[in-house]
């Protein structure tokens, strides 16, 4: 049994009955204090109702505390890069339904196998669309140009899905050297087979991961070290598009639904929960759903968000950690039999330093201490506090949001897409929330915060503790827009890490790394063998430069519902050489290579074979 595993395990059946009994008297109490009702608290999880927290000219800090100058880290270049002729759109505005608040996510992949990021940007719908009185909203396949541009191939890739979608997983589920895109969708879910010539057909019916209903942020990787990947997919609401979750019928546990004294959409609280699913992948094109047998089949129907299959305890094999709206977060640990042990609770994941489950979005995943283990971020709901949770070593793990200092600061933003990012390329992780409210009716009130809302970034000051990074006026901190999904990778193959949004029914932005910092960085395309996943999906990377000993993943979902670039970026600082490079790779092989023609590139390591360098 891991490290604390033992006194959590007391502590928590010890806490159980009063936990359960005290928790509905503790929104009681919340509620009281903010002068509503009970039912206000049936909506969503939250720390309970928190003063407004206003900037020098009286604007809520989600929408202000701009600064007239400062170090300039992001600018948004969408326009620039002709992605705002697309539009993300999801219901209507008044936003009376869930369905309609979630938002959609971001894919990150090299579709065509040239060398850049294309990006994937997965749409909503409409009532309209849906009741076929309308044209379904697109998803969009922007193809990277190589001159900072992107073009819509969507429609000639045939990957427009025209469903309700949320999230998408990037992975090469049949090895076949070419990356796949499964997207998830209120509905039957679709899974793009590459095609290889820039077209893709949806084979997810005949390989029988389609499912049905709410899917949301799915996961590729290889639970069983088959050398192929399967698939996890969680569920989110049951919902029913004929008995929509109106106030007062059966289909919401509550008479009213309301935020604050305000009324608002229903949920996910008082409403029915989808179950999750693990799909094991049979080698022949066809997945198996093994959920029951693995023991992640989400038996308490909780409002699963996003997934991410990583290493958490260093053992070799992926483990699962999954990011639960309003109720308590799963860490399912791989015992290396197919199966899982749940140890939510035991580690620590499932709820934050107070004990309370939080209303999860989006994982980040990262290294941020560099010592070798891998700490999971979260965003929340506002009201609440983003938890940090550090590895302590075998997966156990410790919120240390406040020590850190990134605690309060979130506590009225409402985050969705986050991950941990070198933004500088110091060699240190630094972090980065989006946010955006659900509710349309937080403009009109005095809560202290917005609909739209400026991301959060934090640097690492290398010894535990990050700061915040001011938001300097007209530059990609500064922007507000009600943020969902967001990826993270280089898109231009210049060495920093760029970020990709896809806010809720507004045009994608691009946050370009325009950082002014000189430091050294390479990247790292990994190639799995025979027995590995061809993406290399699960691979662990170690490099030393300047005596500083990082660690970074090849993960398949990230942040809110979204895949980030599968390549690996590491900031060397001043050092201008590597001095080990050492590869984990999936079926357990360890490789030391050398990295011999420099830094400041990108590097093809093929498992067993030496490093390429890519030709810049």
């Amino acid at each position: 049994m891991r490290v604390r595993t033992f006194v959590r395990l007391i502590l928590f059946y010890a806490l159980i009955p009063a936990a359960v009994c005290s928790h509905a008297q503790d929104q009681q109490d919340e509620s009281s204090h903010a002068g509503q009702t009970p039912s206000t608290q049936g909506a969503v999880s939250t720390g309970g109702a928190h003063a407004p927290v206003l900037d020098a000219e009286h604007r809520p800090i989600t929408a202000g505390g701009l600064v007239d100058s400062g170090p300039v880290v992001f600018q948004d270049v969408a326009e620039k890069a002709h992605l705002t002729s697309w539009q993300h759109v999801m219901g209507t505005p008044q936003k009376q339904f869930i369905i309609e608040t979630v938002g959609s996510g971001v894919g990150l992949l090299d579709y065509d196998n040239d060398g850049w990021l294309d990006i994937y940007l997965v749409n909503g719908s409409t009532y309209d669309a849906e009741n076929g009185k309308a044209v379904s909203p697109h998803a969009a396949l922007f193809h990277n140009n190589h001159d900072g541009t992107f073009m819509d191939m969507a429609a000639k890739a045939g990957v427009t899905n025209d469903r309700w979608g949320f999230g998408v997983a990037i992975g090469d589920y049949d090895d076949d050297g070419w990356p796949d895109i499964y997207v998830t969708n209120f509905g039957k879910n679709r899974l793009y087979h590459n095609n290889h010539d820039g077209t893709f057909t949806d084979v997810a019916e005949k390989a029988g991961v389609a499912l049905g209903n709410w899917s949301t942020g799915a996961t590729f990787g290889d639970y069983d070290g088959d050398g192929r990947l399967d698939l996890f997919v969680p569920g989110y609401v049951h919902y029913d598009f004929q008995h929509p979750p109106i106030p007062g019928t059966s289909a919401v546990a509550f008479p009213q639904c309301e935020f604050r004294g305000l009324k608002v959409m229903c949920g996910p609280r008082g409403l029915l929960g989808e179950p999750d699913h693990l799909f094991h992948n049979n080698g022949d094109g066809t997945f198996t759903d093994v959920s029951e047998k693995a023991g992640v089949a989400d038996k308490n129907n909780y409002y699963g968000l996003t997934g991410v299959f990583a290493d958490f305890n260093n053992d070799g094999k992926v483990d699962l950690a999954v990011a639960n709206d309003s109720t308590p977060n799963y860490l399912y640990i791989n015992n290396g039999n197919g199966a899982f042990e749940d140890a939510s609770y035991a580690s620590g994941y499932a709820l934050n330093e107070n004990g309370k489950e939080t209303a999860s979005m989006g994982i980040a995943v990262g290294d941020y201490l560099n010592n070798g283990r891998l700490d999971l971020y979260n965003t929340v709901f506002s009201d609440d506090y983003n938890p940090l949770y550090r590895n302590e070593g075998d997966a156990n793990f410790t919120d240390v949001s406040y020590p850190a200092g990134i605690a309060e600061v979130t506590i009225p933003f409402l985050g969705w897409g986050d991950g941990f990012l070198d933004y500088d390329n110091d060699g240190w992780l630094d972090l980065l929330a989006i946010n955006g409210h659900v509710y349309p009716a937080v403009d009109k009130s005095d809560w202290g915060t917005t609909l739209a809302q400026r991301p959060l970034l934090f640097h690492n000051l290398k010894g535990g503790k990050f700061e915040a990074v001011p938001p300097v006026k007209s530059t990609g901190l500064a922007l507000t827009f009600v943020g969902r999904g967001a990826a993270f990778g280089d898109l231009f193959n210049d060495g920093k890490t760029d970020v990709v949004i896809n806010p809720l029914d507004g045009p994608p932005i691009l946050l370009r790394n325009v950082n002014q910092d000189h430091h050294h960085w390479v990247g790292l395309k990994l190639i799995g063998g025979p027995k590995s996943p061809r993406d290399a999906i699960g691979a662990t990377v170690y490099l030393t430069a300047g005596g500083v000993r990082q660690r970074q993943d090849v993960i398949s979902v990230g942040s809110f519902a979204s895949s980030n670039d599968q390549r690996l970026h590491f900031g060397l600082g001043d050092s201008s050489s590597v001095e080990k490079l050492e590869v984990h790779w999936p079926d357990g092989t360890v490789q030391n290579t050398a990295l011999n023609t420099g830094v400041d590139r990108f590097y093809i390591i093929e498992e067993s074979k030496p490093a390429i360098a890519q030709q810049q």
